[in-house]
């Protein structure tokens, strides 16, 4: 925590630079030369290119100006308060207007803010002439038009290290509060309209927000002087006030228009200390701890606060306040809401994201500081679904539809603004339960030259709205409504128009309802585009080309080729109950010397994370030859590959006996025998074509293969068992026993284990798709396996801090980048607290034993509560040059995605990020697309299309010829390759349909090593001297590549100027 506040600090030398320019800019102020009077609109005063920050709409205003020099010239806001942090250092200054420039009904029609505009005006004018004066841009303060601002930066180097922002201010008491009541009207609707009222005898709307806007140019040197003498009481408020302000910078909520900036900040810590809610002798730690429980506790749109203590019997009354605005939180003035241009949707973020850090920071198994303070939590890696209104010059028609002059008088015309709360509302209700939270983004601050003409609304960037979903409701494609009798129904119809309808359920009631369409999961998840795009046609006349929803970004790539859209639920269901019905099946079998203990899967697709999970297949046998004897399909010469068939794993554990032998070559013996019973009772009892083989059983059943090895509980134990010379029992661990208990053991326990999480997390097995696709598209798939990625994927459902756990596929694959990229897998092991069976003891154990053996530890270390100190997934890979790649890949492909995301301008092709760049690798072996089984899978799958062996259609009946199970061309090729040129290269292909495998030479294989008659194979003999070396023969090696791979290999692309022996 020190370390943060001392890094966020302004150095002393920052303080003297910002000093001495603020003096400089405060000189040539007093110096600005007056003007005679001019009429409002008569802008010849105002010499050279220097243009009014001020869109001048209605262009009429009566009213007299004068340029004059200002009568004092303040610094205000965070920097004398010492609240001031890094890295945007802004220094506000506070150019009062002297009063001769003033008249005492400016406060009507925009006189003020016009008259304010000019001023600027005139001083940017003045000030551009100054050579200790860098750039010169206006913006406005937190969007609001009605108060432009002039920014400032030194000359030279220290251009870019701070900027002055100078605010034009009224003298203090000029105009009675009482005039800026939230109830009363300062902008007259005949000025505004030009036209006159129908009915004259008609009252004036109130003008809240312009209202709040002019007044609070009346108080900043109060509120300054107000939060010093607060501060003098509390010697760690300005580091409290630092920490909360890098909380919301992380969340994005202190920029823009209607944000929680930080002087909102210093005004909440400011009220609880007044309410004796924390004490002058807290820490800054200890602030923002009971800040944070303050605003998650304290729902500023139900329950109003206010700093003044005694406010004068002119200043309106908290309900007065809450009737005009949707946050009340009133100045110690007893006038102002501080957040009166703030929406409810942003301090309902604001509220839930004090939630969130207070239940992770009470957390002991989570880093609190680091989830709090250091992690951004951008809208796109926060957010489920994201969607963007586009082209807002059409909310002016909106404006019109919905008849809100009123409120479009009191935005001065903002129509974006005007329109928000409404969109806001519209959204919460049709969204209601399938939502957790609904957020927008605030509109950054406009920035333009002093030269140009203030930027229209409709300049703003596209306004962004994000969802938070609940995943119990927000895929539910029926609507059910009130009954039809109901006094609600009326509303309900009004709310969904033509989509409403009368319907009559199961239980007898007739309501109304609303069907949204939507049959496979991806689909499904989509429901809410659909009910967002309907609203915001039927009430705000938003037509759904102006609305980019982006909430299934990646479900192309792991997209299956069916009629209707699907990524996989729904065959990975499938894939679950034809093994259940298996399990079942093994379990009643009778005739067994031993009966079945227990039936596990042990594969990815009954754990729903297969990336694409076997579809039930019907054979051609058209297409295959047959072999007679064992009644198998064999695949033809000269034809394409045969469909790709995957074995499904499954264990079946038989009873312990003492008929089990202790001898190791016996127990394989004794499991082939019941791999034979198995198979014979299948096909007696139920038609199952089965393969018995010594390691294992082959059952074609359903159109899929399952693979079942019998296990037996103590053979881990007796391969570990040997006799020492002595006639010793030894027992002593090794690499057979380890590769069998993660098998039999480990692997069944985390397909169960990870089983349960699908059901609790709907969108996590999509999510492991796409994970495990991105890694077998960047070519890591060998080096960070499948049981690892489920592993880091299931990280980000059971510890989201400081998130939310994902409900859709597309922001959690994006949290999926972050953690592999940023986490530090140095300094840190990743628990994976798996049925919560871990406690904060446990953490503080693996964190400690971590630590003690790191050197000896793999790169990537995954802790799991039956697997504390070993991280057996990760064992032997990733190596670190592969780990390092795998973080740098995941950097750059989140580089790719997230502008995609934001900006609708750019390239939509997110399939960038899942081509790998080939140009790092040494020889590239192109295949021929034809012996390719699973080409259809690759990110850019061809045109042309192989049949494989099978028809449309269910799976046939059982019974019938064992097709050809596991044969992937590719995989063989790749594994004998390895297995022949592995000490020399490194080989890398995609396992998703890949037509390219990737040759990297190793380093040092191409160092001479003297000549040894047992070491020749792939390597030429050089002589010099007397001195006989070899070195790798490459151009054999290359040659070789071809003719291993025949009728396999297309060509082989020798990189030559990469590499030289």
């Amino acid at each position: 925590m020190e370390e943060l506040l001392k890094e966020v600090a302004l150095s002393e030398r920052r303080k003297k630079q910002i000093d001495s320019f603020v003096k400089t800019v405060t000189e040539a102020l007093q110096s600005v030369p007056s003007f005679p009077k001019v009429e409002l609109g008569d802008l010849s005063w105002l010499a050279g290119s220097v243009k009014v920050p001020f869109i001048m709409m209605p262009a009429e205003n009566a009213g007299k100006f004068q340029m004059a020099p200002p009568a004092s010239v303040d610094l205000i806001g965070s920097y004398p308060l010492g609240t001031c942090i890094k890295p945007r250092i802004t220094v506000d200054l506070a150019v009062t207007i002297p009063a001769e420039v003033l008249q005492t009904k400016d406060d009507m029609n925009q006189r003020y803010p016009r008259k304010r505009a000019l001023y600027l005006a005139g001083l940017a004018q003045h000030l551009s002439s100054s050579a200790e004066i860098g750039s010169m841009r206006y913006s406005c303060l937190h969007g609001n038009r009605l108060r432009p601002l002039l920014l400032l930066t030194p000359s030279g180097k220290e251009s870019s290290n701070f900027t002055v922002r100078l605010h034009a201010c009224l003298p203090p008491g000029y105009f009675k509060p009482s005039r800026f009541h939230p109830q009363r009207n300062n902008i007259r609707t005949k000025w505004y309209t030009g036209l006159d009222s129908s009915d004259p005898e008609s009252p004036e709307p109130p003008t809240p927000h312009y209202n709040s806007s002019v007044l609070g140019d009346m108080l900043p040197r109060a509120h300054l002087q107000f939060l010093s003498a607060v501060s003098s009481q509390c010697p760690a408020f300005a580091e409290g006030v630092a920490l909360i302000k890098v909380w919301l910078r992380q969340r994005e909520l202190d920029q823009g228009a209607g944000c929680f900036n930080g002087f909102l900040a210093s005004m909440t810590l400011a009220y609880l200390l007044s309410k004796h809610r924390v004490n002058n002798n807290m820490t800054a730690y200890q602030l923002l701890r009971n800040t944070l429980h303050f605003l998650a506790t304290t729902d500023l749109t139900e329950t109003a606060i206010t700093l003044a203590r005694k406010p004068d019997s002119t200043a309106p009354s908290l309900p007065e306040f809450q009737d005009a605005f949707q946050v009340v939180f009133v100045d110690p003035s007893g006038h102002l809401n501080l957040c009166a241009e703030m929406t409810e949707c942003t301090y309902k973020q604001v509220q839930h994201e004090a939630s969130l850090s207070m239940q992770f920071w009470d957390d002991a198994t989570v880093n609190g500081f680091h989830a709090l303070l250091m992690t951004p939590k951008p809208l796109e890696r926060t957010s489920d679904h994201i969607f963007q209104l586009l082209e807002l010059v059409k909310l002016q028609a909106s404006c019109k539809k919905l008849k809100l002059l009123s409120e479009l008088m009191d935005h001065s015309g903002n129509y974006v603004r005007t329109m928000l709360p409404y969109i806001l509302s519209l959204l919460q209700q049709g969204l209601g339960q399938r939502i957790l939270l609904l957020t927008h983004s605030l509109s950054p601050d406009p920035e333009w030259t002093v030269e140009a003409e203030p930027p229209k609304h409709k300049a703003q960037p596209p306004l962004s709205f994000g969802l938070i979903l609940r995943p119990d409701y927000a895929a539910s494609v029926l609507e059910r409504g009130p009954p039809a009798d109901s006094p609600k129904a009326a509303e309900f119809r009004k709310l969904w128009g033509p989509r409403s309808e009368l319907r009559r359920f199961q239980d007898g009631a007739i309501t109304e309802a609303v069907l949204w369409t939507g049959e496979s999961a991806c689909e499904k998840r989509l429901v809410p585009r659909q009910i967002v795009n309907h609203l915001l046609q039927l009430h705000a006349d938003i037509p759904e080309s102006c609305v980019r929803y982006v909430g299934a970004m990646m479900d192309d790539v792991i997209q299956m080729s069916n009629d209707v859209p699907s990524t996989g639920e729904e065959e990975s269901l499938k894939v679950v109950q034809s093994y259940d019905d298996l399990s079942r099946k093994l379990w009643r079998l009778e005739g067994l010397p031993l009966s079945v203990t227990a039936v596990q899967g042990a594969h990815p697709a009954l754990r729903y994370t297969q990336v694409f999970p076997p579809k039930p297949l019907k054979l051609d046998y058209s297409f295959f030859g047959k072999e007679k004897s064992s009644r198998s399909l064999l695949p033809k010469e000269g034809k394409p590959c045969p469909v790709y068939i995957e074995p499904i794993t499954v264990v079946c554990h038989m009873e312990g006996s003492g008929k089990w032998p202790h001898d190791r070559v016996a127990i394989r013996h004794l499991k082939a025998a019941f791999h034979l019973s198995l198979g014979e009772l299948l096909t007696k009892e139920h038609s199952y074509t089965c393969r018995p083989c010594p390691t294992h059983l082959d059952v074609w059943k359903d159109g899929y293969a399952f693979r079942v090895h019998v296990a037996y509980h103590r053979e881990p134990q007796v391969l570990r068992e040997s006799v020492g010379p002595d006639g010793l029992l030894v027992v002593r661990d090794n690499e057979a026993a380890q590769a069998l208990e993660l098998a039999t053991v480990h692997r069944p326990l985390l397909t169960s284990t990870l089983h349960g999480l699908q059901q609790q997390h709907p969108c996590f097995g999509a999510v492991c798709r796409l994970a495990k696709r991105w890694l077998g598209a960047q070519l890591l798939s060998d080096d960070i396996r499948e049981d690892a990625a489920d592993l880091l994927v299931a990280s980000l459902f059971l510890h989201p801090a400081p998130f939310t756990a994902p409900s859709s596929p597309q922001v959690g694959f994006l949290r999926f980048l972050r953690l592999l990229s940023s986490f530090d897998w140095r300094n840190n092991p990743l628990v994976v607290n798996l049925n919560s069976k871990l406690t904060a003891a446990d953490y503080t154990d693996i964190k400690n034993d971590f630590v003690a053996g790191r050197d000896s530890l793999p790169v990537m270390f995954i802790a799991t509560p039956s697997d504390k100190k070993l991280s057996l997934w990760t064992k032997r890979e990733p190596s670190v040059q592969m780990m390092q790649r795998a973080v740098m890949l995941a950097a750059e492909s989140l580089k790719v995605l997230e502008p995609q995301l934001k900006d609708g301008t750019q390239i939509q092709d997110v399939k960038v990020a899942m081509r790998p760049p080939l140009d790092a690798y040494d020889v590239l072996i192109h295949l021929l697309p034809k012996q390719v089984p699973l080409l259809k899978q690759a990110v850019d799958p061809p045109l042309v299309v192989f049949s494989r062996g099978t028809e449309a259609g269910k799976a046939g009946t059982p019974g019938g010829a064992m097709p050809v199970i596991d044969y992937n061309p590719v995989a063989l090729y790749l594994s004998e390759l390895r297995d022949s040129f592995g000490d020399l290269a490194l080989f890398f292909c995609d396992p998703y349909g890949g037509t390219v495998i990737a040759v990297l030479w190793k380093p040092k294989a191409f160092k001479p090593v003297p000549f040894k008659t047992s070491e020749i194979k792939a390597r030429r003999v050089e002589v010099k001297g007397e001195q006989a070396h070899s070195v790798p023969n490459v151009e054999a090696i290359v040659e070789d590549f071809s003719v291993m791979g025949k009728d396999l290999v297309r060509s082989v692309e020798a990189r030559t100027e990469r590499w030289s022996v």
